[in-house]
């Protein structure tokens, strides 16, 4: 039983010698329910899903699985990284998810939603799928303007360099983009210096290479925060609706909803979710 807790760390090689990182928890009992595999967001890597929904799920009988997009975490990739598409994210996902003896529950956030609805256009084979504080699927323009316009300056250093770990790179900007206003100063602070840099390329994705909602079947719930700063909550709605999905908006969370202090509500929430559909 000892050794269900322990955290794995595997690494995956493609055809063209990429190793992704996947840490792994698995389900403290045997069952028959699907697996699940996280994709995390811009600037993000799977240790995000590790700080609290991986133990989580692995607790309530899932093996549960995230991977780091090749370029962040402890994956390959990072000299590519500017050059790097929305296209090669579903790629990494893709290869991760051959690897299962079964296809998995597919979840994203953010930038990792946007991943994620990609995947399921050609993969139509996933159980479920769960989109946290996602991509909205007629894109990031719309809830970028106000950003931009209360930023007008860091966004165009940002535009200019393709520096988009700039927005999130002092504690100060990511509770301001990131997290509520009374979470931990010091855990947010640890945060940062975990995060990395991302693709500009994709970044570009997520306003113009938008997702097909009818090419995908997959049974959806789509989660929202209340206090988004990145994502606003009608855009989480709108994407709701177009895949005649369930959804949730969890009041007093930002966008890192798996980071913040709230955490565990998204989470039973989703497991609840699951059950109710015999994953």
């Amino acid at each position: 039983m000892r050794a269900n807790w322990k955290r794995n760390r595997r690494y995956f090689e493609s055809f063209k010698r990429m190793k992704l990182e996947l840490i792994t928890r698995e389900a403290h009992s045997k069952n028959d329910r699907a697996p699940l595999l996280f994709v995390h967001g811009s600037c993000h890597a799977a240790w995000t899903w590790d700080e609290h929904f991986l133990p989580y799920f692995a607790a309530h009988g899932f093996d549960a699985h995230a991977v780091s997009l090749r370029g962040h975490g402890m994956s390959e990739g990072r000299e590519m990284l500017k050059r790097s598409s929305v296209a090669d994210y579903v790629s990494d996902v893709a290869q991760i998810a051959a690897t299962f003896t079964r296809p998995p529950v597919v979840i994203g956030h953010s930038l990792g939603g946007l991943v994620v609805q990609k995947y399921l256009e050609k993969h139509d084979a996933a159980p479920a799928a769960v989109l946290i504080a996602s991509s909205p699927v007629a894109g990031m323009l719309k809830s970028g303007v106000p950003l931009f316009l209360k930023h007008p300056l860091l966004f165009t250093k940002v535009a200019l360099t393709g520096d988009v770990h700039a927005l999130y790179a002092t504690p100060e900007r990511a509770t301001e983009f990131l997290f509520s206003s009374t979470m931990d100063k010091a855990k947010i602070a640890r945060y940062v210096t975990r995060f990395g840099q991302e693709s500009p390329r994709a970044c570009f994705d997520m306003m113009f290479n938008l997702p097909r909602p009818r090419r995908i079947k997959t049974p959806m719930l789509v989660l929202g925060a209340e206090r988004d700063r990145i994502v606003m909550t009608g855009e989480t709605k709108r994407t709701a609706q177009a895949y005649g999905a369930d959804m949730k908006i969890f009041s007093d969370m930002a966008h890192d909803m798996m980071l913040e202090d709230d955490w565990e509500n998204v989470a039973s929430f989703m497991a609840e979710w699951f059950e109710a559909r015999g994953l």
